[in-house]
């Protein structure tokens, strides 16, 4: 979706009128000052293309503007939001159950496995997640880890391995650990126990409409800061003010 919106502000943008041709007699520093005149104001119009942008469709049922997920969206009871989770690249729900805690963190699939680019015009890409479980208990220095596909309307384990306990934005970045077996390839009443073991504690297809309004939120908070940050910068740094 992040794309119509880069092609819808990049059509407007005079890229093509800066040829060697045309600053063959200009100043080294005028043609940096031009070129930065020109990326600020694509900058700026990306920055208010997509400050501009709703939800997808298949979002408005549930998100009516990015004020109001927290009062529109919940997460599913005895999931609470992880403090700061918002701007961090780590878990994002958790809970506990009897003595173990368990933490959720969400990926889009497109991030892992990127189609040809021209789906952007049906749902698909906000409509499938990867979900990260981690499933932890105190004194323990090992957790069991799920990674599962989470759909709109079911959620299916790709893998079960026991790593290190992780935290923060490690939680996502530990590749050194045998995943386990292709889960497939178990024996059909492993794979049953496994997704009844996760269901109990409250991980299935119920969670994604909450993190599927979660993840747009923190996309476009980014993409937002993004922007600005850059612009900034390039503002700051411009020759016109080195001078």
């Amino acid at each position: 979706m992040w794309k119509r919106a880069f092609r819808e502000a990049s059509a407007r943008q005079p890229w093509s009128t800066i040829t060697s041709k045309r600053w063959s007699s200009t100043s080294p520093t005028s043609i940096s000052a031009a070129v930065d005149t020109l990326l600020l104001r694509s900058l700026k119009e990306h920055y208010l293309q997509v400050s501009k942008m709703n939800p997808p469709p298949v979002l408005l049922s549930t998100v009516c503007g990015l004020r109001q997920l927290k009062e529109k969206v919940n997460p599913p009871p005895a999931f609470s939001i992880i403090k700061g989770a918002l701007d961090g690249n780590g878990p994002v729900l958790i809970r506990t159950y009897g003595n173990e805690e368990i933490k959720l963190s969400i990926m889009r699939m497109a991030y892992i496995a990127p189609g040809d680019g021209e789906s952007d015009g049906n749902d698909e890409d906000v409509n499938q997640f990867f979900l990260h479980v981690d499933v932890s208990k105190p004194g323990q220095d090992k957790s069991l880890h799920f990674l599962c596909g989470l759909y709109t309307d079911a959620l299916g384990i790709h893998s079960v391995s026991l790593r290190p306990k992780l935290d923060g934005a490690d939680f996502l970045e530990d590749t050194t650990t045998y995943s386990g077996p292709n889960f497939v390839e178990l024996d059909e009443r492993m794979r049953d126990a496994f997704h009844r073991f996760i269901e109990e504690r409250g991980v299935n297809e119920n969670l994604f409409d909450f993190l599927q309004a979660w993840l747009y939120v923190k996309e476009h908070r980014g993409l937002m800061r993004w922007f600005k940050t850059v612009g900034t910068y390039i503002n700051e740094n411009s020759p016109a003010k080195n001078s």
